[in-house]
């Protein structure tokens, strides 16, 4: 520690400690204006230079270090007439348009100038002008350039940060002005971080642009719905209305920075596809009918079915308190534990279980990615989770983090990475059982013997047997590290072979333990609250707390608490149900907020099986594909109109507040599972998000301990339940064998996720169109161009999308984003089998493009 006294205050800090750092833990105000606290000092603007003892010049405290016994002035007359000297040179060039410009009242130049400014400024020349007009650099932003103060803070957040380098200088002294390559923005991730950080009104948010004052605002600090990372943003209304959304330096795990989709995608919460009122289905068509009449309906058919089967599927993008009211309900009313919570993929609890036991690490995702490696586990983090791909970003910039990858689906981080492995689609299994060789193989002396001696056995295959590329260096690497951090993408549940790799993610981080390894294991969700779906027992073999149904202790003390008994033996998974649908068994099968005719990868099944379902009930904010075959439609709150939590990727709970009132005659969830409750003649308790919360804190584990109230700005973290890790090893997978056909994978587009952001207006018009990509070697043997039309065909179906060559791809790969509701990609598909072989050829005909879906179509 290092002593430091600041205007006669003293202080000890870390060595390497800056005095504006200092400075800050005592409450002592040093004025800014390049500085961001997740940067590397640039000490370009001059107004933090402050007095220390025996220097001769003023220094910038920004990049000034604490040395023992330092004695520093912050406020000095010197320093003052400096400061305001500055502030004049920047105002001597600053159109004075504050009444028309959006950042007044929020603005840092005006608080500036109102502290510490020139009260008469000594510059009588004309202003500098470098356009008479402002420049819209993209869809999303807009900039006067005239107002622009040179702090570089958008340049450097763009750079070094969000690593997209769209945005950069020219000229040089007072005539520097901050551009995007040729006036535009086209390449960039249309993030808004530049507008975010801009001290001035240089960079503005065109959709938000004269629309209202800051004061005039309400706003709510809330969490994102989009992914799982968890991002803290706020949110501004006026008189109920949708306006903006902003976020804070000094909150949430974002530290400041938001994707697009967080940062632009919040406006489909005013969707035109809104479900107004309750429906029924009358003569074949949806009706709109009273509450109470859809009540009085749905008591009959309830009655009318209630000897068969039935089963529930909700969203990973509801609060806990619904998530977990719901299985109560199909629990207790409904008497079923056959409930899921994802259309995409069914979970394979039986590995997943044990390793989220064993391994999964509750933590700060800084401190995380803080270990020497960490390995990314397939998916695409650039796309799934941006914000993430930010923090991974700084830990290698700040920490010398060695980022290793392994998937078939290459992305921005891949350039950043020390090692990067491709595997086949489908191959994660392999390519992970072939690095677990390679570090069993250079390290093996320091395992236990009898343990490598039960793990030759079972999968000490050699790496070279694989045909995988690079898992030699990437168990070298993982071998070097003392400390390791595995992030495994959601996206490898889609495989029919998740449970193989889950397993050998298992095998991996068994012997990294057995090695003396630091370890971490965390989930790249791609939808908000899969994390809390999870813990709140959204599964079929699993009760709340992730414990398992047949878990006796368990299911007796939460059916003594809920006052009903639990079925004992687990239930049937979206697969099962969609089954027990077709074979006429279902009775009625609930779906909340959530649209399985999109999302399952098998469109004419999971259409023919909820077809078949006697009784389908459908309750969302959205009147979506799965709504319009439903019997009974159930207009439910969406995002922002209702209280609750969602438990993100590092297993934070934070608060989801309200900041609108539900459309129309929606009602809550909570309401809606009381009133469905009541038509088969029970109740239940308790029904309020706050005393559910406190219920989750009592019967729920990892959750114990937790208020409301404690949450606080940044949530609190759930505790890991300590399991003693269970040492069995699993045998090696195939190596899947490279086929000559076109292997079609999906997943998420930087500007969409899932349908939700769909419905985003603002997103539609930065997203791209609806596209294909392939590699730059299967296109050439095709004889295809970047830009051309082209139909990827299976054996089920077709689409029509425009391609793009991505240099990155491997070989035999073609993906296609599921975020297009038109495209219909499930159509292609046939579960059990992904990825799904295609063909793809270029399209002659004459097309033309239907505005309204994006989708090309025949002339």
């Amino acid at each position: 520690m290092v002593s430091i006294t600041i205007d006669g205050q003293t202080l000890e800090v870390e060595a390497g400690s800056t005095v504006l750092q200092a400075a800050r833990r005592l409450g002592i105000d040093i004025p800014t204006f390049c500085y961001l606290k997740r940067l590397p000092p640039l000490a370009s603007c001059r107004m933090c230079l402050v007095e220390i003892e025996g220097q001769r010049r003023l220094q910038p405290s920004c990049a000034t270090a604490v040395t023992e016994g330092m004695v520093v002035r912050a406020n000095t007359p010197l320093i003052e007439e400096t400061r305001s000297s500055m502030l004049d040179m920047l105002l001597a060039n600053h159109p004075l348009d504050c009444p028309i410009c959006d950042k007044g009242g929020e603005c840092e130049l005006q608080n500036m100038v109102m502290a510490y400014g020139p009260r008469e400024s000594r510059f009588r020349d004309d202003k500098r002008v470098f356009h008479s007009e402002d420049i819209r650099l993209s869809p999303v932003i807009i900039m006067n350039v005239n107002r622009c103060i040179q702090c570089q803070r958008c340049v450097r957040m763009c750079e070094e940060v969000v690593g997209a380098v769209a945005l950069g200088t020219i000229e040089k002294g007072m005539d520097t002005a901050v551009t995007g390559f040729e006036g535009s923005l086209a390449g960039c991730d249309q993030c808004g971080n530049c507008v975010e950080v801009c001290p001035v009104g240089a960079l503005m948010s065109f959709p938000y642009r004269y629309k209202a004052r800051p004061w005039d605002l309400a706003e709510t600090d809330t969490v994102c719905p989009h992914c799982g990372t968890g991002c803290q943003l706020t949110v501004g209304t006026r008189k109920g209305e949708f306006m903006r959304v902003r976020s804070k330096w000094d909150e949430g795990v974002n530290r400041e920075t938001l994707c697009v989709r967080g940062r632009f995608g919040l406006d489909f919460v005013a969707s035109r596809d809104r479900i107004k009122r309750p429906m029924i289905r009358r003569d074949g068509a949806l009706v709109p009918v009273s509450w109470d009449e859809a009540g009085d309906y749905l008591r009959r058919r309830l009655l009318a079915v209630e000897d068969k089967a039935a089963g529930g599927l909700a969203s990973p993008r509801l609060p806990n308190e619904v998530l977990y009211q719901f299985q109560k309900l199909m629990r207790t009313v409904f008497r079923t534990n056959s409930i899921d919570c994802s259309s995409r993929w069914s979970t394979p609890f039986d590995t997943l279980g044990p390793l989220l036991a064993a391994f999964h690490c509750r933590a700060p995702l800084d401190d995380v990615i803080d270990n020497d490696c960490v390995l990314v586990v397939g998916g695409n983090v650039t796309e799934e989770n941006p914000v993430t791909e930010y923090l991974l970003r700084d830990g290698m910039r700040r920490r010398q983090t060695g980022l290793l990858m392994l998937s078939a689906r290459p992305s921005r981080l891949d350039a950043d990475a020390r090692v990067v492995v491709r595997v086949l689609p489908g191959g994660e299994a392999a390519g992970l059982a072939a690095v677990v060789a390679g570090l069993v193989a250079a390290v093996g002396q320091a395992l236990p013997g009898e343990v490598l001696a039960g793990f030759d056995a079972t999968s000490g295959r050699p790496a070279a047997e694989t045909g995988i590329d690079g898992p030699g260096r990437l168990a070298a690497a993982l071998g070097e590290g003392r400390s390791v951090t595995v992030l495994v993408s959601v996206d490898l549940l889609r495989s029919p072979e998740a449970h193989a790799t889950l397993q050998q993610i298992n095998n991996l981080l068994q012997v990294l333990r057995l090695l003396g390894k630091g370890l971490a294991m965390q989930f790249l969700f791609d939808r908000a609250n899969q994390m809390g779906a999870w813990d709140m027992g959204v599964l079929p073999a699993a009760l709340p707390g992730l414990r398992a149904v047949t878990d006796d202790v368990a299911r007796t003390t939460l059916a003594r608490n809920w006052g009903a008994e639990i079925p004992s033996e687990p239930g049937a998974n979206l697969d099962a149900m969609l089954e027990l649908c077709v074979g006429g068994r279902m009775g009625a099968l609930y779906v909340v907020g959530t649209d399985p005719v999109i999302a399952y990868p098998d469109r004419d099944f999971v259409t023919r099986a909820l077809g078949a379902a006697d009784l389908l009930i459908v309750q969302d904010a959205f009147l979506t594909d799965t709504a319009g075959l439903a019997e009974v439609v159930l207009p439910a709150a969406g995002y922002g109109e209702e209280t609750g939590t969602f438990t993100n990727n590092e297993g934070r709970t934070q608060t989801v507040r309200k900041f609108r009132e539900p459309a129309f005659e929606a009602r809550s969830n909570l309401a809606i599972f009381d009133f469905v409750a009541a038509l088969r003649n029970q109740a239940l308790r308790p029904s309020t998000p706050g005393e559910i919360f406190d219920e989750i804190a009592r019967l729920v584990p990892a959750y114990q301990g937790l208020t409301q109230h404690a949450l606080g700005a940044d949530g609190a973290l759930t505790k890991a339940v300590p399991t003693p890790p269970v040492a069995r090893f699993f045998a090696p997978p195939p190596v899947p064998a490279a086929g000559d056909r076109l292997m079609l994978i999906t997943g998420n587009c930087l500007f969409h996720n899932g349908y939700l952001s769909e419905r985003s207006d603002i997103l539609n018009t930065v997203a791209n169109d609806p596209y294909v990509a392939m590699s730059v070697q299967d296109t050439e043997q095709l004889g295809l161009s970047d830009g051309d039309l082209v139909i990827v065909r299976s054996a089920r179906g077709e689409l029509t999308a425009q391609l793009k060559v991505d240099r990155r791809f491997p070989k035999g790969l073609v993906f296609v984003p599921e975020n297009y509701r038109a495209l219909r990609l499930n159509g292609l598909m046939r579960r059990g089998e992904y990825p799904c072989p295609v063909e793809v050829q270029k399209v002659h005909a004459t097309l033309e493009v239907d505005r309204t879906s994006r989708i090309w179509r025949g002339v």
